[in-house]
């Protein structure tokens, strides 16, 4: 009992011991955990260093980038707010079958704008217009509301409190599915995108340099139907986002006229006197400007040199032996600058080494480059980018992919192999080669320069002159290098030393010119009287005539795709005189002990496609019609059918040249080394292609309307098809034998006459409807089908005239499943 009482006093006090312990000892607070306000400022935002860490890695440039772990942020400066800058999506690596590398997506215009806690990414448009002193600019500005692509929490600010800068994390940019900055609408619906798949996109890079930012990142889409690697369901590809400070005070604009080609921008303007909002375009150019000190001698007629030359590095990685014909081929433009009034106005500089500059990049936007990219892709192209307020060109790329030497060794044999032996083998001398590179070069330097193709331009030398040394020497092949002239496939064996491609030509020194001579004192439209007075004082010269390249279709003969000459009939007897004497020398032309056949294959293959184009620019002219921009001080139409003489020797050369067999391009001892069958089935759809070319709806419906206007002056089309008929069915009316060849060509000319009577003109997709030229019909009610019927029944009636007065069996075989063929058409089955 004493024990039990002893034990429970000594707890007792036990208990009272920790108790005191923990009422009268000083207790020790933790501290209290962190709080994100003790990293603010009063307004909330965070400290720098707290943000841009020390293990943050920087690029200064226009925006200082940063990149912390996998965040990227731009630290922007406060003086760039509002500074308007243009934005350019190119594909910088694609999957297979979307475009190609440096391919344009997307072009716009950004202003970063400041708002509260808040930085707004907003879109520009200069689409619509009005000078801001107009009173209607207010109206336009209302219109015209800068929409919002993405909008940022200010994450920290500089330290500096002098140049005050803003710090926000644009990792979403990249990285989120932002449309502008990737896969455009038009490709999506293509290939039935549904969705970005960000665990498979990311920042691959971001650089800043003094004018320019530029992003490279890849972007997975989930797709319905992608155009490769179908069992992905995916397409992934890498972008490229330049985003470029536009000058603070635009370049003053030069407005453009049609009758000289440019690359242009517009606009609509609704600050002009006009009774109605206008459309204006002015041309994109580089900014070329005479020294103040130097306007004296420029006024005097002499030569000055620009405050500022045009400048384009050629590539580290381009080979060293291609290097000084990619250069020739730049400064050949010094020749048409002067005749703007400058001398060296446009240089070829190699890129520094990185020894010499470290920093050096093609990408910084400061510097144009020709760069060399190792592709399959057989070409080259000259994109520029240019500013939307003024056209100035801001930088060019050109795009030389490797493969162009394939294309140009295609070319050059198909085209002069038989008169020239520098090009009768499979691999050219270095010094041949490098002339064709320079001439390639020179033609895309045209494109950068702000020029587009002039395929009017071929069109101003007679065929015969083509085969004059003395004249081709002096005005080569075209008057413009913007034409796809090509090579001279005119001149003959005996014509001797021909020119056999284009130069720098008088069309081109024309149109620099007028592009970029300036006019003191003068500015905007007060320039047009004098441009105006510059074009007319060549108007009605061919050499000076610009003709635009059609897309979708030819409608003027006199303005195609590689060809020479003003008459297409004759310059395309000369090209086929020329590939007969071709094809029997390819085996030898191409062999080499120990080396397969594939040399042989493609080569014989680019004689069929070179026949393909004499075939083609022989065709435009049935239905053709003829444009010649001109105003209304000019005399003379602007569109002009292509007269009756020129259609019906069309047609006949058709006749001759393809409907009858091509007997030459049938050559077994080529074909038992390249292919086991095709030879049938290759002259039937060179034939069919032809064919279908001709029985066009559009062609058909300029056929009626020349015929409406010019009455029996017109090549009608009762006049074509009658004798496309007694052409392609000669046989019916000889009793002849019909061959094989022929019969193909006959069967593909009634699907065609069936295809006239059942089917309408096919819809042009909305996004090819600005590019695609053509003539429109609704064919129902127009007389394409009753004279489509009348032929049939015409040619029902001669066949059963004459079904057995040839005794081959196979003929009256073909001549009565045709018959059948035709009953089913004109009465079809319910």
């Amino acid at each position: 009992m004493i024990k039990n009482q002893s034990l429970k006093l000594l707890l007792l006090a036990l208990s009272l011991s920790v108790s005191s312990c923990a009422v009268f000892q000083k207790q020790e607070k933790a501290p209290p955990a962190a709080s994100n306000d003790s990293k603010k400022d009063k307004n909330g935002i965070n400290a720098y260093d707290k943000v841009i860490t020390k293990d943050a890695k920087s690029d200064e440039g226009l925006f200082t980038v940063h990149k912390v772990e996998d965040k990227y942020f731009y630290e922007i400066p406060d003086s760039l707010f509002n500074r308007e800058m243009l934005t350019v999506t190119r594909i910088a690596k694609t999957a297979s079958g979307i475009g190609f590398g440096g391919g344009k997506q997307n072009t716009q215009v950004h202003r970063w704008q400041k708002k509260g806690d808040k930085v707004l990414l907003r879109v520009v448009s200069y689409d619509i217009y009005a000078n801001d002193s107009l009173p209607v600019h207010e109206a336009v500005v209302n219109s015209n509301f800068e929409p919002i692509i993405q909008s940022f929490d200010i994450k920290t600010v500089g330290k500096d409190s002098i140049s005050k800068t803003t710090v926000i994390d644009v990792t979403d940019l990249y990285t989120k599915d932002v449309q502008p900055l990737g896969l455009p609408d038009r490709t999506r619906k293509q290939y039935k995108v549904s969705r970005l798949d960000e665990s498979r996109s990311y920042i691959d890079t971001i650089r800043s340099y003094p004018e320019n930012i530029e992003i490279r990142h890849v972007k997975t889409y989930n797709a319905g139907e992608p155009p490769s690697n179908e069992s992905m369901g995916s397409i992934s590809m890498e972008f490229s986002n330049s985003m470029i400070l536009l000058p603070k005070v635009p370049m003053e604009r030069r407005y453009y006229d049609e009758r000289v080609g440019w690359f242009t921008t517009e606009q609509t303007d609704y600050g002009l006197a006009a009774q109605k909002s206008k459309t204006v375009e002015f041309i994109d150019r580089w900014r070329l400007e005479v020294k103040e000190e130097d306007m004296e001698k420029f006024k005097n007629g002499e030569l000055v040199e620009p405050k500022e030359p045009i400048v384009y590095y050629i590539d580290r990685a381009t080979p060293e032996k291609w290097r000084p014909f990619i250069k020739q081929g730049i400064e050949d433009w010094q020749v048409a600058f002067e005749e703007a009034g400058f001398k060296n106005a446009i240089i070829a500089k190699d890129a520094p080494t990185i020894e010499e500059d470290p920093d050096w990049s093609p990408e910084d936007v400061r510097y144009s480059v020709v760069r060399y990219l190792a592709s399959p892709i057989p070409n080259a192209n000259g994109p520029h980018v240019s500013d939307p307020r003024s056209g100035e060109i801001l930088e060019s790329d050109i795009n030389w992919y490797h493969n162009v030497m394939t294309l140009l060794r295609n070319w050059f044999f198909v085209q002069t192999a038989a008169i020239n032996e520098e090009a009768q083998d499979v691999e050219f001398k270095d010094e041949v080669m490098g002339r064709l590179i320079r001439f390639v070069s020179s033609h895309e330097v045209g494109h950068t320069l702000g020029l587009p193709h002039n395929m009017g331009s071929s069109v101003a030398y007679p065929v015969e002159k083509l085969r004059d040394a003395e004249f081709t020497q002096k005005y080569g092949t075209a008057p413009s290098i913007m034409d796809y002239a090509r090579f001279n496939y005119i001149a003959q064996p005996e014509d001797g030393d021909v020119a056999l491609m284009p130069d720098i030509g008088p069309y081109d020194k024309y149109a620099i010119e007028w592009g970029y001579r300036p006019i003191p004192e003068k500015e905007g439209k007060e320039e047009k009287p004098i441009l105006d007075e510059w074009i007319l004082e060549h108007a009605g010269d061919p050499m000076y005539r610009f003709g635009r390249q059609q897309g979708g279709g030819v409608i003027d003969p006199s303005s195609q795709t590689e060809d020479l000459g003003d008459d297409a009939m004759l310059a395309s007897e000369y090209g086929i005189k020329n590939l007969k004497r071709i094809v029997p020398k390819l085996i030898e032309w191409t062999a080499e002990d120990g080396k397969d056949y594939e040399d042989l294959d493609d080569l014989y293959q680019q004689v069929l496609s070179q026949y393909n184009r004499y075939m083609g620019h022989v065709a435009a002219n049935i239905g053709g019609v003829y444009e010649y921009y001109k105003t209304y001080d000019q005399e003379g139409a602007v569109y002009t059918h292509v007269d009756k003489e020129t259609q019906e020797r069309a047609m006949d050369f058709l006749q001759k040249q393809l409907f009858e067999t091509p007997e030459w391009l049938i050559n077994q001892d080529i074909f038992n080394k390249i292919e086991f069958d095709g030879n049938i089935e290759r002259i039937r759809n060179v034939q069919q292609r032809a064919l279908n070319n001709i029985l066009d709806f559009g062609r058909m419906a300029r056929l009626m309307e020349n015929e409406e206007i010019n009455g029996k002056e017109a090549y009608s089309l009762l006049d074509m098809m009658t004798e496309l008929r007694k052409g392609v069915w000669s046989e019916v009316y000889s009793g002849r034998k019909i061959d094989r060849y022929r019969r193909n060509l006959q069967r593909a000319y009634i699907e065609r006459m069936e295809h006239l009577m059942n089917e309408e003109q096919d819809e042009i997709p909305a996004r090819w409807r600005d590019w695609v030229t053509r003539s429109n019909i609704d064919v129902s009610q127009s007389d394409i089908r009753p004279v489509v019927r009348g032929e049939l029944n015409t040619l029902e009636r001669q066949i059963r005239n004459s079904l057995y007065r040839s005794g081959d069996t196979l003929t009256r075989y073909h001549l009565q499943d045709v018959l059948k063929r035709i009953d089913l058409i004109l009465n079809p089955v319910e």
